[in-house]
């Protein structure tokens, strides 16, 4: 079982563009970023997609990347977790305070953990089951993880993209190192893997 940070990010280091919330999702003119796993039919991103969405044990995410993935306009029975792929592993998502009602309450097992991320990584290890536990985003999230040493893995899928503003990845972030485990490219993204020293 490893605890990895997965997430898509520019050329630039941003994982959204200006203004992401509901709504506006990844934010504006950002659409292109998760082209690589809602668009493509390029066999590298649609292999590594089914990939990363079976071995995922538990999910941990960000509030307000929750609020986006319930919002009237987020995930469906169509898209979610993993695209197409529509995964259901238990989500644990770190919060000050939990929403007052959850739209997906039927079809997805959302916890809320108000004691931040190194609790909310401890419980989707139990709640895993021996799998993997990805920590998805937002980008604040990942970036917590990786400073507070919880991550056992990176994988960042580059898009050619590049935004010029929005939430970047590696904001306040210590010295890490990082050694490469594998690339995959396709015309959409180059995915690149890592083990956090």
């Amino acid at each position: 079982m490893a605890v990895i940070g997965d997430i898509t990010v520019s050329v630039d280091g941003f994982v959204t563009g200006p203004d992401a919330g509901v709504g506006l999702g990844l934010g504006r003119d950002a659409e292109g970023l998760h082209a690589w796993a809602l668009d493509s039919d390029d066999p590298v991103d649609r292999t590594l997609l089914e990939e990363l969405t079976a071995a995922s044990g538990a999910v941990v995410m960000g509030r307000r990347t929750f609020d986006v993935v319930d919002a009237p306009d987020g995930w469906s029975a169509e898209r979610g977790y993993g695209a197409d792929q529509v995964g259901r592993p238990p989500f644990l998502v770190v919060t000050s305070s939990p929403p007052a009602q959850v739209r997906l309450a039927d079809t997805h097992d959302f916890t809320f953990v108000t004691d931040g991320p190194a609790v909310a990584v401890d419980r989707a290890r139990v709640a895993a089951a021996e799998r993997d536990v990805y920590v998805m985003g937002g980008g604040t999230l990942v970036g917590s993880c990786l400073r507070l040493g919880l991550l056992d893995r990176l994988q960042l899928h580059l898009s050619p993209e590049v935004l010029g503003a929005g939430t970047p990845l590696f904001a306040e972030q210590h010295r890490r190192r990082l050694r490469q485990r594998e690339v995959r490219v396709s015309a959409m993204a180059t995915h690149v893997f890592y083990d956090v020293l």
